[in-house]
């Protein structure tokens, strides 16, 4: 799975707490592989987690069963590694008209993280909500776990309500 956007939308961070929720809490084999800054050549990042049960022979992604997106750039650049039957999420703002061979998901992934939470820093923790209701790919236990991980003291019911959020804006989106 692929999850990449602007580099102050949270993007590697989501993918270290995915990773953690599948190697710790769900006792599967994850690697996670991230790209931001100068190494993106952009204001874009990416963060890349494999997910088995099995051995994971090779530590890139290369053929995607999820990608979450929530900037134009990031799905023009990342996106031409989806397996057929492919998760596609996108923020509403971003214009995937061009992909017609993938169900796409359109959530208001930045514009609920600010005027619904208002916290904008919180949008990575709506789009693992999203990512995990629609693919199953961890236990929502386990990312639940692994979020209370990740975040300071104090700070848990609201990161935990973000989670909760990104559960609903899949289920309508699927819908």
């Amino acid at each position: 799975m692929r999850l990449a956007g602007a580099g102050n939308h949270g993007m590697i961070e989501a993918g270290l707490i995915l990773q953690e929720a599948a190697a710790i809490y769900d006792d599967l084999n994850a690697h996670h592989v991230q790209s931001y800054g100068p190494e993106a050549r952009s204001n874009a990042a990416r963060s890349e987690v494999i997910i088995s049960d099995g051995d994971i022979d090779y530590p890139k992604a290369t053929q995607l069963d999820v990608l979450l997106v929530t900037t134009q750039e990031a799905l023009e650049r990342y996106s031409r590694d989806l397996k057929k039957s492919a998760i596609l999420v996108v923020d509403e703002d971003v214009d995937a008209g061009a992909i017609t061979d993938h169900k796409v998901h359109r959530v208001p992934l930045l514009a609920t993280a600010e005027k619904t939470l208002q916290r904008p820093n919180l949008v990575h923790i709506v789009a693992l909500g999203v990512v995990v209701e629609l693919s199953g790919v961890v236990s929502k236990p386990a990312i639940e776990a692994a979020v209370k991980d990740h975040v300071p003291r104090g700070g848990e019911e609201g990161h935990l309500k973000a989670l909760e959020v990104g559960y609903e804006l899949a289920t309508k989106s699927a819908s």
